[in-house]
């Protein structure tokens, strides 16, 4: 399950996105439209900007902006840094890989293996998924709705 810090990341994400190359936008603007926790919000967007997909203007006319294309930033991108390990296991993933206290020896575990199997398929679907395909399948949604 996603953690609330990543839900939200992606709220936020979205709402940028949809005013890409639009100028900045009060970080007020996003928590109202969103229904976000202005504080929590706040923090978000700072981590946003520490991993380089926003960035933001002080002053009159200031607020946050996406800097990187909706296309260009994957599902799996904002799901490893806010949620850390995609994987059931902690010795099954690739950059959080712990020990197994269950595990006589890895290399013939059959639990590792299939969990190592999922991982991949998981985290290969996740990075075929990007901002932009939230923003189309939210756009597909509602005229279906219609």
């Amino acid at each position: 399950m996603l953690s609330k810090k990543a839900q939200y990341s992606f709220y936020a994400l979205k709402y940028l996105a949809m005013r890409f190359d639009k100028g900045p936008v009060l970080i007020q603007e996003i928590a109202e439209s969103e229904h976000l926790p202005k504080k929590f919000l706040e923090t978000i967007l700072l981590d946003l900007k520490g991993m380089g997909l926003v960035s933001s203007k002080k002053g009159k006319g200031g607020g946050y902006y996406l800097i990187k294309n909706p296309a260009d930033i994957s599902f799996a991108e904002v799901v490893r840094y806010f949620d850390g390990a995609i994987a059931l296991l902690p010795c099954a993933t690739f950059n959080y890989y712990e020990k197994c206290s269950q595990c006589r020896d890895e290399d013939s575990c059959g639990m590792r293996s299939v969990v190592k199997s999922i991982r991949d398929e998981v985290v290969n679907i996740m990075k075929t998924f990007s901002l932009q395909d939230i923003l189309d399948r939210e756009k597909k949604l509602t005229k279906k709705k219609k």
